[in-house]
């Protein structure tokens, strides 16, 4: 992916005061934009309160021919405390690129437990796939979204029905900022080690989902920021590495959902890798 990386090539060979300078600097303007994309999603997130509407599915509706024919849907499922309108600017920027099928999922902030919003995930693809004719679905999850979705695919059976699970920002190995606001019991299963995280470490033999996570460098609310990347030993995995934004702007950042379109174009799930899950093949900034 050509994303601007001979700035990531030549820091490692600056001098540890200008490395120093660089990343305060990198960290200034990443804050900065994730308060402007903040200010930006307050006044969006009112319109993004109620669910998508949708059409009911008939009873003798016939099953589509689809293979081949049209790009799977989309499910886009957002974080904590958030809703659908934080992808405004994504599902702008992949219709435009010829998507047809994208969907929202809304769960409630007063869900308690990434098991049960797995499971009205899953119910919600079910119903996505009886509507459109497709026998697969793609998903990008931004934080907490994308910990529901790996558990649908990787604990309930979700793998027959995702193809590629993208992730933006995730807690896969539980992050510490979680922590500070344990009191909500979702948020207490974001934490390392938690009954959850346990979980997702449980071999998953045969799991036929691609997994592309995105993290980045200045994410300060990933703790630390490497708990992003996905690493298991029986997932195919692509770890994307994104230099110069913070948490928040992962999914509205013109540079990340280019990201996102080329790795969703990729029809077949063989390009990760397994066993060394952990290791990231793409490097790039958008600062």
């Amino acid at each position: 992916m050509p994303f601007g990386r001979s700035s990531v090539q030549v820091f490692p060979l600056l001098p540890q005061c200008l490395r120093r300078a660089w990343v305060s600097a990198a960290m200034l303007r990443a804050t900065a934009l994730d308060l402007a994309v903040l200010a930006g999603h307050l006044v969006l997130y009112p319109s993004g309160v109620a669910a998508e509407r949708r059409d009911p599915v008939p009873e003798d509706a016939p099953q589509l021919p689809t293979a081949g024919r049209a790009r799977p849907p989309v499910v886009l499922l957002h974080g904590f405390i958030d809703n659908r309108s934080v992808f405004v600017l994504l599902r702008r920027s992949l219709s435009r690129h010829g998507w047809r099928h994208l969907e929202s999922l809304n769960y409630s902030p007063l869900t308690c437990d990434i098991r049960t919003a797995a499971e009205l995930l899953g119910r919600h693809v079910e119903e996505i796939c009886a509507r459109t004719g497709h026998t697969e679905v793609d998903i990008v999850g931004h934080s907490l979204g994308g910990l529901i979705a790996r558990y649908y695919v990787q604990r309930l059976g979700g793998d027959t029905r995702v193809r590629t699970l993208v992730t933006l920002g995730t807690p896969h190995a539980g992050t510490r900022s979680a922590q500070l606001i344990s009191a909500h019991p979702i948020v207490r299963q974001m934490c390392p080690g938690s009954d959850v995280v346990e979980e997702l470490r449980r071999p998953a033999p045969g799991c036929r989902t691609r997994f592309v996570s995105f993290w980045s460098d200045l994410d300060t609310l990933m703790v630390p920021v490497e708990t992003a990347r996905i690493d298991h030993p029986d997932l195919t995995v692509h770890n994307i590495r994104v230099s110069g934004i913070g948490h928040l702007a992962l999914p509205v950042h013109p540079t990340v959902a280019t990201g996102i379109r080329q790795v969703l174009t990729v029809e077949t799930a063989g390009e990760g890798q397994k066993g060394e899950a952990g290791s990231s093949r793409e490097t790039f900034s958008v600062a």
